[in-house]
C-alpha cells in the first residue's frame, strides 16, 4: 500500500476525484417529497384540493394585478382552469406551491448569513483564538 501511495499516479487520481466530487457537490438538486394520490375514488378531491390551491394563488394582490396588465380577469382564468385536464391542473397546482416558496429568499438568505457567522465564531473560539470587535 505505501507504494502504491508514493507513485504519482495515485497522486494525480486522488486530486482528480477530489476535483470531480466537488464538481459534482456544487451542482444543485432538489429533492422532493410528496404523496402520490391513488387513482382510485379520491380523483374528484384530488382536482378539487389543485382547484383551490390555484384559486388561492390567484387571489393574491400580485397575481390579480398581472392578470389584469395582460387584460385577462379573474373569472375568465378560473374558467379556463376549469376546463384543464387533470394532469395539467395538477401541474399548475404544484407550479404554484414553487412560486409560494420563492418568496422567502430574503429571510433564508439572512438565516443562512447568521448560521455561518455563528459557526465561525464557534471554529475560532475552539482554537483558542479572541474574536474583538471595536
Amino acid at each position: 500500500m505505501k507504494a502504491m501511495r508514493k507513485a504519482g499516479w495515485f497522486f494525480a487520481l486522488a486530486l482528480m476525484m477530489a476535483f470531480w466530487m466537488g464538481v459534482l457537490g456544487s451542482i444543485r438538486g432538489e429533492a422532493l417529497a410528496g404523496l402520490i394520490a391513488s387513482h382510485g375514488t379520491g380523483g374528484v378531491a384530488v382536482r378539487e384540493a389543485d382547484v383551490g390551491k390555484i384559486q388561492a394563488f390567484l387571489e393574491q394582490k400580485i397575481v390579480l394585478q398581472k392578470l389584469t396588465d395582460y387584460g385577462v380577469s379573474p373569472e375568465e382564468a378560473m374558467t379556463k382552469i376549469r376546463s384543464m385536464s387533470d394532469g395539467d391542473l395538477h401541474r399548475l397546482a404544484s407550479l404554484t406551491d414553487r412560486a409560494a416558496e420563492g418568496t422567502s429568499d430574503a429571510l433564508g438568505f439572512l438565516i443562512g448569513a447568521a448560521i455561518l457567522v455563528i459557526l465561525i465564531i464557534v471554529i475560532i473560539k475552539l482554537m483558542n483564538k479572541e474574536v474583538i470587535i471595536r
